[in-house]
C-alpha cells in the first residue's frame, strides 16, 4: 500500500509540477505567445512551426490548444489557422515525452535541489518572481520522476507472478490486446486530463517489465487521443468556430491512430530499431524502453502532421458538416459571443476575450443608437412601436453584457495576476460601466421622442436641425469610440473623440440658448421646447459617456490585443 501511495503521489506531483512550470512559462511569455500565434500563421506551414514553438515554450499542448480555442472563439485566428495550430502543438509535446524518457535514463533529483534553492530565492525577493515560478515547477516535475523511477524500481513488478501472469493473459501479438490498451490509455488520459502523467505511468510499467512495448506504444496512443477531450471540454460553451477547432483536434488524432493500426507492429520494430531495442528480448534496458515511447511519440505526430498538412481545407469541411450553427441571429444577438462559461487557462487569453466582447458591446451601442435615430423620421405607429421594442430589448441585452463581463472579469481578478493586468481589468471594467450608461440613455432618448410623439408635440424645422446635428455628433463619437476598442493605443489618436465631445458641448449650449430665445419669441410651445431639450440634453450626456470609454481605452490598451 505505501508503494501504491507513493506511485500515486508522484503522479499528483508530476502533474502539479507540469501545471505551475506551464503556468509560469505562460506568465512570462504573456503578450509574445498571442503576437506569436497572430503573426506567425499567415499559412499551414508556418501555423504547425508556431503551435509547435508555443507548445515547446509552455510545456503543455492542452494550454496551447485551449489557447488556440480561445483565439478562435476571439475570432483572432480562423478555423484553417488553428487547425495547423494543433497540429504543431501535437508535435511540440513530444518534448515532454523525452524529458520524461531522460528522468529515467539518471538520477535527475540531483539538479532537483539547487533549482530549489534558486527558485526560492527568486520568489521570496519578488525579482523575476515567474521565473522562481518556472524553476518551483520544475523542480518538483524532476523531483516527481526520480521518485516515479524509485518507486518502480521498489515495485520490481516483473519479479510479482501475479502481475506477470495478469499482463502475460494479454497476447502482445494480438490487434485485440493493442485496442484494449489503447482504450485504456484513452480513458485514463481523459480522466486524469494530462497525458503526461500517463506518459510518465506507461514508461514506470515499461521499464518495470509489467507490460511490453507494445502494450506500451498502444497506451501512448489511446493518450493522444484522450488529450483531445481537454479542448473539447473548453469549447463545450464557445462559439461554433471554437468547437470546431477542438472537433479538428480529435479528428487529427483518430486518423493518426487508424493509420499507425494498419501498420502497428512494423512501425514499431522500426521505432524500436532507430532507439537499439530488440522488442522481443526477455530483458531490456529501460533507458532504451524509454527513447522508445518517446521516439514513437515523436514519429507519431510527425508523420501524422506531414501527411494531414495537405488536407486542412478537407478536415474544416468535415468539422463544419458535423457541427452547425445553432442559434437564429436573434438569439445570437442576445448572448455573449466570446466568454461563454470561462475558457479561463490563463488571465492573459481571459482580459484577450473579454475586450473582444466589449468590441462587440460598443458594436451593439452604437447600433442601438442607429435605431433610435429612425424614430425621428415620420412612421406609423405599428413600425415605431417595433423599433422601439427593439431598441427596449437592447437596452436590457446591454444590462447583461455589463453584469456577464464584469462578473466574467471579477473572477480573472482572482488569479495571481501582474500589475499591468490589473490595470487592464480595472480600465474594462470603466469601459463596461460606460456603455451601459450610453444603453440607458440610447433608451431614454427612445422614450422622449414616444413621449412626445403620444403628446403629440409638432417639431419645427429649426428644432429637427438642431436634433440631426447632435445626432451627427453622436454617431461619429460613437464611431470614433468603437475604433478606439479595435485599436491599439498607439494607433488611434485621442484628440478626435475629444474635439467632437467639444462640438457636442458647443452645440449643446448654442441649442439652448436658442431655444430660450424661440421659446419666448413663440417659435414654438413650451411643450415642444421642452421634449426638445430633454433629446439635445440625452444626448451631451451619451457624449460623456463616450469620451469616458475612450479615456478608459486609452488607460488599458498599452499592450493592446
Amino acid at each position: 500500500m505505501l508503494l501504491v501511495f507513493q506511485l500515486l503521489g508522484s503522479i499528483a506531483l508530476l502533474i502539479y509540477g507540469m501545471k505551475v512550470m506551464s503556468e509560469a512559462l505562460q506568465k512570462m511569455a504573456g503578450p509574445q505567445l498571442r503576437h506569436l500565434l497572430g503573426a506567425m500563421t499567415t499559412n499551414r506551414l508556418s501555423g504547425v512551426a508556431t503551435g509547435a514553438l508555443v507548445t515547446v515554450a509552455v510545456q503543455s499542448s492542452a494550454a496551447t490548444t485551449v489557447m488556440t480555442v480561445s483565439f478562435v472563439n476571439a475570432a483572432l485566428l480562423t478555423l484553417t489557422q488553428a487547425i495547423s495550430v494543433i497540429m504543431g502543438a501535437n508535435i511540440g509535446t513530444t518534448m515532454s515525452a523525452w524529458i520524461m524518457s531522460a528522468g529515467f535514463s539518471f538520477n535527475v533529483t540531483m539538479l532537483v535541489w539547487p533549482a530549489f534553492f534558486i527558485g526560492i530565492i527568486l520568489i521570496q525577493t519578488g525579482k523575476q518572481r515567474y521565473l522562481g515560478d518556472f524553476l518551483f515547477g520544475l523542480s518538483f516535475l524532476l523531483f516527481a520522476l526520480g521518485m516515479l523511477k524509485q518507486v518502480g524500481i521498489e515495485m520490481d513488478l516483473a519479479s510479482k507472478p501475479a502481475v506477470v501472469n495478469f499482463f502475460a493473459s494479454f497476447d502482445s501479438g494480438s490487434y485485440l490486446t493493442i485496442l484494449l490498451f489503447l482504450l485504456i490509455g484513452s480513458v485514463l488520459t481523459a480522466m486524469v486530463q494530462s497525458s503526461a502523467a500517463l506518459m510518465a505511468i506507461t514508461m514506470v510499467l515499461c521499464s518495470t517489465g509489467a507490460i511490453t512495448i507494445f502494450q506500451g506504444i498502444a497506451l501512448v496512443m489511446g493518450e493522444n487521443i484522450g488529450t483531445t477531450v481537454t479542448a473539447n471540454l473548453a469549447a463545450l460553451n464557445a462559439n461554433t468556430q471554437a468547437r470546431r477547432t477542438a472537433l479538428a483536434h480529435l479528428v487529427f488524432n483518430l486518423f493518426g491512430v487508424i493509420w499507425v493500426l494498419i501498420v502497428f507492429f512494423p512501425f514499431v520494430r522500426l521505432v524500436c530499431g532507430i532507439v537499439g531495442l530488440d522488442p522481443y528480448a526477455e530483458t531490456q534496458s529501460p533507458t532504451q524502453l524509454s527513447f522508445a515511447l518517446a521516439a514513437f511519440h515523436t514519429g507519431f505526430n510527425v508523420i501524422n502532421t506531414a501527411i494531414l498538412i495537405w488536407f486542412v481545407p478537407q478536415i474544416e469541411k468535415l468539422v463544419c458538416a458535423i457541427i452547425k450553427p445553432k442559434l437564429t441571429e436573434d438569439e445570437e444577438e442576445s448572448r455573449l459571443q466570446f466568454i461563454r462559461g470561462g475558457i479561463m487557462k490563463t488571465p492573459e487569453i481571459s482580459v484577450l476575450q473579454a475586450q473582444k466582447e466589449i468590441n462587440v458591446f460598443g458594436e451593439r451601442m452604437q447600433k442601438m443608437f442607429d435605431l433610435v435615430q429612425t424614430l425621428t423620421r415620420d412612421k406609423e405607429d405599428d413600425e415605431f412601436q417595433k423599433i422601439f421594442d427593439h431598441v427596449a430589448k437592447l437596452e436590457d441585452i446591454s444590462d447583461n453584457m455589463e453584469n456577464e463581463i464584469g462578473r466574467y472579469l471579477g473572477e480573472v481578478g482572482q488569479a495571481h495576476l501582474s500589475d499591468d493586468t490589473k490595470t487592464k481589468i480595472s480600465g474594462m471594467l470603466r469601459q463596461i460601466g460606460e456603455l451601459e450608461s450610453i444603453g440607458d440613455s440610447c433608451f431614454n432618448l427612445a422614450r422622449i421622442l414616444r413621449r412626445g410623439r403620444e403628446n403629440k408635440v409638432t417639431i419645427t424645422d429649426g428644432q429637427e436641425a438642431g436634433v440631426g446635428s447632435m445626432f451627427a455628433l453622436v454617431a461619429k463619437a460613437l464611431e470614433l469610440m468603437n475604433t478606439s476598442l479595435t485599436h491599439r493605443r498607439d494607433e488611434f489618436d485621442i484628440t478626435l473623440s475629444e474635439d467632437v465631445e467639444k462640438q457636442i458641448n458647443a452645440t449643446r449650449n448654442r441649442l439652448k440658448q436658442q431655444n430660450i430665445q424661440d421659446v419666448d419669441n413663440r417659435v414654438y410651445s413650451y411643450d415642444s421646447g421642452t421634449v426638445y431639450m430633454d433629446i439635445v440634453s440625452e444626448c451631451e450626456k451619451t457624449g460623456d459617456y463616450i469620451i469616458n470609454v475612450v479615456e478608459a481605452r486609452m488607460m488599458v490598451s498599452h499592450h493592446q490585443m
